[in-house]
């Protein structure tokens, strides 16, 4: 009887047969790595490396986080000690080695290791290959085990339920195509040109998303703080972060708004309410925080009786994040945690307006002066400070208006990011399958020139 996992090396053999050009082979990564003790290893175990030996400088280590789309990005970097590294010299990734992680997400994604510095170390979850040069043309190499056509065996070999993971023994036993040297090159050439094209086109898709969330920040901030009417005429606020104002509108300090509450939950329909949460992107969640949201974005409690209530049209915000907008108007009654600040108004007013308000980056640079604290990730906002805040004051019907324009605006610039959103996927998907098609034989580019428009 065939064991499963011989069954589905045969059956990726016979797959690769029959999809591929009739002239090329197919070949196990561990035939194309040096035939050495250290020519394909995988990193330390935890007990060999321990996150309290990590430094700011030293000798580099490769992370999962280290290999991204088919790169090597040196970012949040972590270092060793030279002794260190000396324990774990068979570890040792070089440049024009290749990185492989055994984790998703993709799982056995690769890169070639960057020459910025003269060695680096893997960790525990990342493969070093040192492929043999004479056998292998190194950015095919790379091209091929990214591709989906290995990608998805190297997926059917993974162990895991939330997270994938692939062990060394399978990812030695991963087959990629095998055409001859030059042809291998040939593929390397074309897809480097032919990708980066393509690269070109999303990165401007992502530029103009961010253009437009900025011009949209820029065109609310004035709405908010400056009103609708180019015309009218203006008056210095005698606010610093806020400037001139439409001459009619009022500036008050936040304590005549607001006051603080903290009353917390108590009555059967209070501790019946939906936990919500402030974002810095979104205000106040609008829906119940599932279970992994609870853990991971509040102080967890099972005791209901410990969070805040806040009921519609409160303000509320997160102490630690008012500094970066961590500000919003509630839409519902629902409980948040205790470290947040709740504000209840004081008159009939539309608390999304100062919200709004308080988003606008002169707002914010206000708050973060009035907040207390050492390091930025330490600041508090309390509210003793933050009541003393001054902040705009339009007529109620002026506001109505302006939170109807924000609407427009807002819908007017999604359109315009879904479009880019949408462009981008098309674009991703178009990479995938030309890596695919290229490095399976599909597209023919024994022929390709660098001025080619196109490939049959």
């Amino acid at each position: 009887m065939i064991m499963t996992e011989t069954y589905q090396e045969y059956a990726y053999s016979e797959y690769f047969r029959t999809a591929l050009p009739a002239h090329w082979n197919i070949k196990k990564l561990s035939l194309i790595a040096d035939q050495t003790r250290n020519g394909f290893v995988d990193g330390p175990f935890g007990s060999d490396l321990k996150s309290n030996e990590y430094q700011d400088s030293g000798v580099p280590l490769i992370q999962l986080n280290n290999i991204r789309d088919g790169q090597h990005v040196l970012r949040n970097m972590k270092f060793i000690t030279q002794e260190k590294k000396q324990q774990l010299s068979r570890h040792i990734a070089l440049p024009r080695d290749v990185v492989i992680a055994k984790m998703a997400d993709p799982v056995a994604r690769a890169a070639i290791v960057e020459k910025v510095y003269d060695e680096y170390v893997i960790v525990a979850d990342c493969v070093k290959l040192s492929p043999d040069l004479s056998k292998i043309d190194l950015a095919f190499l790379v091209w091929a085990i990214n591709s989906d056509a290995v990608r998805i065996n190297a997926e059917l070999a993974s162990t895991g339920t939330t997270r994938i993971r692939i062990n060394l023994a399978e990812l030695k036993k991963l087959k990629i195509p095998y055409p001859s040297i030059i042809e291998q090159q040939q593929i390397a050439n074309f897809l480097d040109h032919e990708t980066a094209k393509i690269d070109t086109l999303i990165d401007k898709q992502q530029q103009l998303i961010k253009l437009l969330k900025e011009k949209r920040q820029a065109v609310i901030s004035h709405a908010v703080t400056k009103g609708l009417n180019p015309d009218a005429p203006m008056k210095d606020s005698g606010v610093e972060w806020l400037g001139e104002v439409p001459e009619y509108w009022n500036t008050k300090r936040i304590s005549l708004l607001y006051k603080e509450s903290s009353v917390r939950a108590a009555k059967a329909e209070e501790l019946a309410y939906p936990i919500l949460s402030v974002s810095i992107h979104h205000g106040i969640s609008d829906k119940e925080l599932d279970e992994a949201e609870l853990d991971r974005k509040v102080t967890r409690s099972d005791d209901k009786s410990l969070y805040k209530v806040v009921e519609r049209n409160d303000l509320a915000y997160n102490m630690m994040r008012a500094w970066q907008g961590g500000f919003g108007a509630s839409k519902l009654s629902g409980l948040i945690s205790p470290a947040y600040v709740v504000c209840k108004p004081l008159t009939v007013i539309n608390s999304k307006y100062f919200e709004l308000v308080l988003r606008t980056p002169n707002a914010i640079a206000e708050l973060k002066r009035y907040s207390r604290g050492i390091t930025d990730f330490r600041l508090r906002l309390y509210w003793d400070e933050f009541k003393n805040i001054h902040i705009p004051v339009p007529p109620s019907d002026e506001v109505d208006a302006i939170l109807e324009k924000i609407i427009e605006i807002e819908s007017k610039y999604k359109k315009i990011e879904i479009s880019a959103q949408q462009q981008i996927k098309l674009l991703t998907e178009r990479r995938t399958a030309l890596i695919s098609a290229a490095v399976t034989g599909k597209i023919d580019v024994r022929n390709f020139k660098a001025g080619d428009t196109h490939v049959a």
